[in-house]
């Protein structure tokens, strides 16, 4: 999806089994994921901006300083920028939001910071939007950095979607006036609850690796952390603020980095308050479908059958919603509970077809040999338990992709499964996903006009990159010795370092990408570890992997996270021991999964 991961994943062909369809799955294949200084000059630009961010807290209605960027910033994979080309300029901005009785005097700071390594060395200058206001009550105010995933996307749908003081006002599920979507004002801005600072990994945004390192470098699951780890030690230190409760939000493949950069952060010495997964992709061992994908090869397949009971639940709320239930659906929460309960209880017999099924939905399901697929009397059968009408059942047991077999003729989304459009609309011969169709043309649209204006930023030599398409298809997923990252360990390990860390994990129903029964059964892997009990809040909305594009999800969400900012419990939210056991065959929370050990438990 646009807002976190490639379209179009023509990656290089891997000799094995899959390397005649390879091409095939990769363009298909859309996740996971959908992305100063309130700083002058490399060495006078800290101390400049500081004392301008510091002016800025104390008085909010500081003259504007809007600023022109003349350097040429590359995308491209073996581009970097000259040491002499790299400042830590920003333009600074002005405004007052307002909710209810609530008014909040802020600052918008857009530019670059430069990370460097521990020897002081710049190994990126990297884009940022921040928006800070000055505290109300003489303590810090929490500080929260937020970044979408892909690989490969900037983050620019999290700050124009989100918690910013504005945002895209889109019709979501429905494309009604596409794709002309209005700039607002944000009645649900976390600017009263946290100060913001949106991140652009390197190639991405105006964000550009410093020679002699070239942006591939950083094209990594490792080299990633490590230069986000870097900008944040950065950011912190020159806004002055390492006093302030330090928050992460990731979205997407932006879950597993969030797991990893923690773990980076406190081993670094800089102590997180909490961190918040939404959309959570956090052990791509357990999605085959993304594997098989990634590694070409049977090694995606060891967790199949958990890839099937686990994107059910999901499937089935969006079955629900176009009315494939019986009796009609009443409550969400305990129709997703219904449907946890039959995917755990038909899990055995589910194995016979996990493989045919993960392989359907890429597009291939007779690479290893005859498909095989439940028979019209075993769904019938299945009626009743799933409250699922035949014709859901059969479309998602079905050798065609789940996608397109639910209503026929209708195409309907990946990221958001509410979001549909006919087989015969012309947008689809170059977006597949109705749902990314939804979002990526107005949301670009916005953040041209409101660069220059809003944020009083320009850079007329440099073009702002919002995805990456080549940094998915080069990206080294390799973590831990394995060849896809399984993050829980990490997460584990940052737990263990700070046992009072904070831990929310946000998920859509309708989310078809990265679906919440798999985060479920994820995180509950920490219930192997003896004497564990983290704050870890689990919690559940309406609407898709962009959960906060809806209009009744998004005020729900914002009272969540003023809870969990507040240090309060959310209400509803699951905790640790109240999530469902974790499937017998993945490894504990302290051990990455890899094939021999998942062979091991079988």
């Amino acid at each position: 999806m646009k807002p976190d991961g490639s379209t179009s994943r023509n990656r290089p062909r891997r000799q094995g089994w899959l390397a005649a369809s390879g091409s095939m799955i990769l363009a298909m294949l859309i996740v996971a994921g959908c992305g100063g200084g309130d700083s002058g000059s490399a060495s006078s630009a800290t101390s400049a901006l500081s004392q301008a961010n510091a002016l800025a807290q104390a008085q909010p209605q500081t003259a504007n300083q809007p600023y022109v960027d003349l350097v040429a910033y590359s995308p491209n994979a073996n581009d970097g920028l000259a040491k002499s080309q790299v400042s830590e300029k920003a333009a600074v901005m002005h405004y007052q939001w307002k909710s209810g009785k609530t008014t909040v005097n802020y600052t918008t700071t857009t530019g670059h910071l430069t990370a460097a390594d521990a020897n002081g060395n710049p190994e990126a200058t990297m884009s940022y939007v921040s928006y800070t206001a000055p505290s109300t009550n003489g303590k810090p105010r929490p500080v929260t950095f937020l970044y979408n995933g892909g690989p490969g996307s900037s983050s620019i749908w999290l700050r124009l979607g989100s918690f910013a003081p504005t945002r895209v006002a889109t019709p979501d599920p429905l494309l009604t006036n596409w794709p002309n979507y209005p700039l607002v004002d944000n009645a649900e801005s976390l600017i009263d609850t946290t100060d913001m600072v949106f991140i652009d990994p390197p190639g991405t945004g105006l964000s550009e690796a410093v020679l002699p390192h070239t942006n591939k470098e950083y094209w990594g699951v490792d080299s990633d952390v490590d230069i986000m780890r870097d900008f944040i030690i950065r950011y912190l230190a020159a806004n002055n603020r390492s006093d302030s409760p330090i928050y992460l939000y990731g979205e997407s493949y932006g879950t597993p980095r969030t797991d990893m950069l923690a773990l980076a952060l406190e081993t670094s010495g800089v102590h997180l308050t909490g961190i918040v997964l939404q959309s959570s992709i956090l052990n791509y061992f357990a999605d085959s479908i993304e594997a098989v994908a990634i590694t070409l090869d049977t090694l995606g397949l060891q967790l199949d059958t958990d890839t099937l009971a686990g994107y059910y639940p999901g499937y089935a709320e969006v079955a629900a919603y176009y009315r494939q239930v019986s009796p009609p659906l009443i409550d969400q929460g305990l129709f997703a509970l219904q449907s946890e309960i039959f995917a755990t209880g038909q899990y055995n017999h589910f194995k016979k077809y996990a493989q045919t099924w993960v392989l359907s939905q890429l597009g291939i399901p007779d690479a290893l040999g005859n498909p095989v697929v439940p028979s019209t009397r075993t769904l019938q059968s299945w009626e009743w338990p799933s409250s699922l009408t035949l014709q859901a059942l059969q479309g998602y047991f079905s050798v065609n992709s789940f996608g397109t077999s639910l209503i026929p003729g209708t195409t309907i989304g990946r990221y958001d499964g509410r979001v549909s459009l006919p087989n015969s609309d012309p947008r689809l011969q170059t977006d597949g996903d109705p749902s990314d169709i939804l979002i990526s043309q107005p949301f670009t649209t916005a953040l041209a006009s409101q660069m220059p204006d809003y944020l009083g930023y320009t850079a007329p030599n440099a073009t702002y990159m919002p995805l990456n398409d080549n940094i998915i298809e080069a990206w080294d997923f390799s973590h831990d010795g394995q060849p896809l990252p399984d993050t829980l360990p990490d997460l584990l390990g940052a737990l263990t370092l700070n046992p009072k860390l904070k831990v929310l994990a946000e998920n859509g129903y309708h989310d078809l990408a990265t679906p919440f029964f798999t985060t479920e059964k994820e995180l509950a892997r920490l219930q192997t570890v003896g004497g564990l009990n983290p704050d870890l809040q689990v919690n559940f909305f309406q609407g898709g992997h962009m959960i906060y594009l809806d209009d009744v999800a998004r005020p729900k969400m914002k009272s969540d996270l003023v809870d969990y900012y507040g240090g309060q419990p959310i209400p509803l939210a699951l905790s640790l021991w109240t999530l469902p056991a974790p499937w017998r065959d993945e490894s504990p929370a302290g051990t990455p999964t890899s094939t021999a050990q998942a062979a091991a438990t079988q």
